[in-house]
């Protein structure tokens, strides 16, 4: 029998390898499988689309009718993604069809889950996502499938949450299904690091898991490196994260002390930038946002309390980074005390709500944060500009935002909030014509000369 990329361990032929196991990697390396595709959002679609450009037949499926509804019509709804290619692989080659319903995985050889992984009101992982997709998979499991969990979650979800389930159906993993987690690394808005270039980690349940996972990936990431376990994996995607979330709690901590001391952070950070080794710049700003790094740090603490183990320098970090938009609006009503306006009255300028720039990204956004604590102090003239985010719910109202953003509507308000930096925006006049422009971001900084009516969160000022 002629040796494959399944059957190698050390250079030796593994012993009992399986039918199933023999078959799906022939298919794989022979580009010869359905892939399924559960949650189209941010991480799914990328995936369902290098692969139905890649010429693989790829059916979606997720809850949402509205996404799927609009991937029927050939229509993309992800910024990252280009408009033509979704609907050439809908429309034209039709390699990708999209359904709600989990049946039609039944005929998938490989299945990605990429579902959101949130937590609860106190700060505990809410895996429910993962149980239902694993469910939903469960009912028409056969042999000779492929699991690939994708999901940013705790070490542990994989082997104890999802395995049970699949098992449940009397198919024993590694001989008749096979399971692996490979953690997404998207990152919107980034269009140097793709989901074709950027390196992925996989680890497999079983060695026989990781190659399959391997083989499948390699179709579509230049870049595949395997690991000895899900747990691995897991865990490896916490720290990526929760290394970010502690060195940008660190900047916005000493933020706070520059301006208490009198000393720019933004200066410093830039200084500290020259040395050629043993420094990684972060920066400052009004909180973190988007999915993985505000929620990794609680997913990591919730798991550590059941080994009675407490994430003390970690969960920290996390606080530090949440109270962020709470020292913004401080900022804010400082200002706003500063002029002959109520703060009831007071007309705030919100720019950007997106959680980065150049992104219509809303998950966690710090800009959203601010507002609803602005409108619970009693603010009751908020208003934003965002030419990525058209309406966004605050509590239980519907905001939209300007259309335009003119020298007279600046001069109008007693607050300008830089909240996010869109490279849009047009900083000389929004601080030409505006009484103050509080700046969370820094994208003041090639302005000239001193300008009175601009205060930087972090200045020294």
């Amino acid at each position: 029998m002629e040796t494959t990329n399944a059957t190698r361990r050390r250079g030796r032929p593994r012993k009992n390898v399986s039918k199933h196991e023999q078959r799906l990697m022939t298919a794989i390396l022979n580009s010869n499988v359905t892939i399924g595709v559960v949650g189209l959002g941010y991480v799914g679609l990328p995936i369902a689309l290098e692969f139905a450009m890649k010429g693989f037949d790829v059916v979606g499926v997720d809850v949402s009718e509205e996404k799927i509804k609009a991937l029927q019509g050939g229509k993309n709804y992800i910024q990252d993604l280009s408009n033509d290619d979704v609907r050439t692989v809908v429309k034209k080659t039709k390699r990708l069809t999209a359904t709600t319903s989990f049946k039609a995985l039944s005929k998938c050889d490989v299945i990605y889950i990429c579902v959101p992984t949130p937590f609860t009101p106190n700060k505990d992982p809410d895996i429910s996502h993962i149980v239902n997709a694993t469910q939903g998979i469960a009912e028409t499991l056969h042999a000779g499938q492929l699991i690939i969990l994708k999901s940013t979650t705790f070490p542990g979800t994989t082997e104890k949450y999802v395995q049970p389930i699949l098992d449940a159906t009397k198919f024993k993993v590694g001989r008749d299904y096979f399971l692996a987690f490979s953690p997404e690394r998207i990152d919107p808005g980034n269009t140097t690091w793709t989901t074709k270039n950027t390196p992925v980690v996989v680890g497999g349940v079983t060695k026989a898991c990781t190659d399959l996972a391997v083989a499948v990936n390699k179709h579509i990431i230049a870049e595949v490196v395997p690991v000895s376990s899900p747990a691995v994996a897991e865990m490896e995607k916490l720290l990526e994260n929760i290394f970010r979330s502690v060195n940008i709690a660190l900047v916005n901590e000493l933020a706070q002390l520059c301006d208490r001391i009198g000393v720019n952070i933004w200066e410093v950070v830039e200084a500290a930038s020259t040395k050629p080794f043993g420094f990684m710049p972060f920066y400052p700003g009004p909180g973190i946002g988007g999915h993985c790094i505000l929620i990794d740090p609680y997913y990591l603490a919730w798991m550590a309390r059941e080994k009675d183990f407490v994430t003390n320098f970690i969960t920290l970090a996390a606080e530090v980074n949440e109270s962020m938009p709470f020292y913004v609006r401080s900022m804010i009503e400082r200002e706003v005390a500063k002029q002959p306006v109520t703060l009831e009255k007071a007309k705030i300028l919100l720019l950007g709500m997106a959680f980065k720039r150049d992104v219509d990204d809303l998950r966690h956004s710090p800009a959203l944060k601010v507002a609803e604590l602005l409108i619970e102090d009693g603010m009751q003239n908020i208003s934003y500009f965002d030419p990525y985010v058209p309406t966004v719910r605050v509590h239980d109202a519907v905001w939209e935002s300007r259309r335009t953003l003119t020298p007279a509507f600046l001069a109008k308000q007693d607050v300008v909030v830089i909240t996010t930096d869109h490279s849009s925006f047009d900083i000389d006049m929004i601080v030409r014509y505006s009484k103050v422009v509080i700046d969370t971001r820094n994208a003041t900084k090639h302005i000239k000369g001193a300008r009175k009516n601009i205060v930087l969160l972090g200045d020294g000022k």
